[in-house]
């Protein structure tokens, strides 16, 4: 009997999720003590809800939400302009053989959590659950 090894899972690894949250931390820790100097990023405040890291810890994903979602590309557009200070600013706050490459997208899930939730509060989907729920009780 053969044995196979599963080398790559799928998901994030525990290390992965680690490192991309101490980076998210160091990001959020960036912006609240020093900020960066760049109009667009000043007249704004922003929310970093996660990081998600590559296998091999050398690409950066951060996940980022302006407060209202207005003027997103606007913001990462300015994060993309200073992604290069802001990853010598990380390299001073997190020690790592590898500073990760910072790729900035706009965080979608509040989007799709609305989205979701004027379905189930849609006319039909409400019908729908009253009659399971008399089923359920008969």
């Amino acid at each position: 009997m053969t044995r196979h090894r599963i080398t790559q899972k799928p998901g994030a690894s525990q290390r992965m999720l680690r490192v991309g949250e101490l980076v998210r931390h160091a990001v959020v820790e960036i912006f609240a003590q020093e900020g960066v100097h760049d109009p667009v990023l000043e007249g704004h405040t922003l929310t970093f809800p996660e990081v998600r890291m590559t296998p091999d810890l050398r690409q950066a994903t951060v996940y980022v939400m302006p407060l209202g979602g207005r003027d997103a590309d606007m913001v990462i557009g300015a994060l993309n302009k200073n992604k290069r200070w802001l990853r010598g600013a990380l390299s001073k706050r997190v020690a790592m053989r590898y500073m990760p490459e910072l790729h900035f997208r706009i965080d979608e899930r509040f989007d799709e959590a609305e989205r979701i939730d004027k379905l189930l509060r849609a006319p039909e989907v409400a019908r729908d659950l009253k009659r399971d729920r008399r089923e359920d009780s008969e």
